[in-house]
This record gives structure tokens, C-alpha cells and sequence, in this order.
């Protein structure tokens, strides 16, 4: 089916929907959808990230284009 079609008949059922039970589900829905996904990385995940953009400020990194002559 269409994408477009298939938004505009969900939006004609929610606009006739007077169920708080069916609103309150395609919230959550979109709750979900909107997650994020900073919140699903452990501690230990959230401390490399930031250990590694302290080095980047640092200038400790190396350049994607001179990794890419090492190798070519």
C-alpha cells in the first residue's frame, strides 16, 4: 500500500477515535520512537565516549584520509 494513503486513513481513524485508550497507546508509540539513544549505552560506553572526545580536543586522532594512504 501507498505510505501516503496508508498516513491519511490512520489519520481519518484518529481523528474519529473518541477511545483515550487508542490515543494514549499511539503516544506511547511515538514516545518510543523518539528514544534516545544515548540512554541505552552503558556507563562504561558513556565514559569512552567522552575520554575519546577529550582526546579529539586534544588533537590525539588520526585523519580518516591518513589512514586510508596507509592502506592504499
Amino acid at each position: 500500500m501507498d505510505i501516503q494513503l496508508e498516513k491519511l486513513e490512520l489519520i481519518k481513524l484518529l481523528a474519529e477515535t473518541e477511545n483515550p485508550v487508542i490515543l494514549k497507546s499511539i503516544r506511547k508509540i511515538f514516545k518510543k520512537e523518539q528514544k534516545d539513544w544515548w540512554d541505552d549505552l552503558t556507563n562504561e560506553q558513556k565514559a569512552d565516549i567522552a575520554k575519546s572526545e577529550l582526546e579529539f580536543d586534544r588533537g590525539e586522532f588520526t585523519s580518516y584520509d591518513d589512514v586510508m594512504k596507509k592502506y592504499r
